[in-house]
């Protein structure tokens, strides 16, 4: 039911806590990581949390799908997720701004498996560095002025459907017709309507991604020099 309350799990995977009080706003970054399906998004997230530890908080645009529990499973499985009017971004610029407050926020979650929210929330607590990572998430102007550093991840078309076919027939239980049904139909048309121009906001544009490491060291090192100075 709609008024049932929220259960809370401690932390979103990758999320760490945080250490003493709340973070002056000055003190903290938040860097933007978007890209296409499958352009390696996640792997430089991955590769900052394993630099940075618990100086790193992330926020996945994903988690902030909007609710659909008054619609069939059937009905939810012909919606457009690659739109950007299937998140609830406001909601997750309001998050953010409670974070760079320094106070924790309770994130939605979202199950892929029943293509809706959950009545679960996970908490992000702040810390020095909050990654925002998801596809669209500079096709937001207002998002996009939380950011002091916004990245987009530039790969190749092909590798972007193939990793997408893996992902989400391995891990997300979908079959091989209905990923490339998706992909045809609303990956590909949004990806070029919204993503790919949203990539002019960006300050660093990475190609390959994770692969890039002369890119990605840039990177770190940049994180490490604000780590440094606060």
């Amino acid at each position: 039911m709609m008024d049932k309350k929220r259960k809370r799990t401690p932390l979103l995977r990758g999320e760490a806590p945080r250490r003493g009080g709340g973070f002056p706003m000055s003190n903290i970054m938040v860097i933007g990581i978007a890209g296409g399906t499958g352009s390696g998004k996640t792997t430089i997230t991955r590769k900052l949390i394993e630099c940075f530890g618990p100086d790193v908080s992330v926020i996945h645009h994903d988690n902030y799908y909007k609710a659909h529990h008054n619609m069939s499973y059937e009905e939810r499985t012909k919606l457009n997720y690659d739109h950007p009017n299937a998140f609830d971004t406001d909601l997750l610029i309001r998050d953010l701004k409670q974070l760079k407050k320094g106070k924790a926020i309770q994130c939605p979650v979202y199950d892929y498996s029943i293509h809706d929210r959950t009545d679960r929330t996970v908490t992000i607590r702040p810390t020095r560095v909050i990654v925002v990572e998801g596809i669209l998430i500079y096709e937001s102007r207002e998002l996009c002025r939380e950011m002091d550093i916004k990245i987009y991840v530039d790969t190749d078309a092909d590798v972007r459907i193939l990793r997408r076919i893996v992902r989400d027939v391995r891990d997300r239980g979908r079959s091989l017709e209905s990923v490339i049904d998706q992909y045809l139909t609303t990956v590909k048309p949004m990806h070029e309507q919204f993503v790919e121009p949203s990539k002019r906001r960006a300050d660093v544009i990475i190609p390959e991604g994770g692969q890039n490491r002369v890119a990605l060291e840039m990177v770190i090192e940049r994180v490490r020099a604000h780590l440094t100075q606060n």
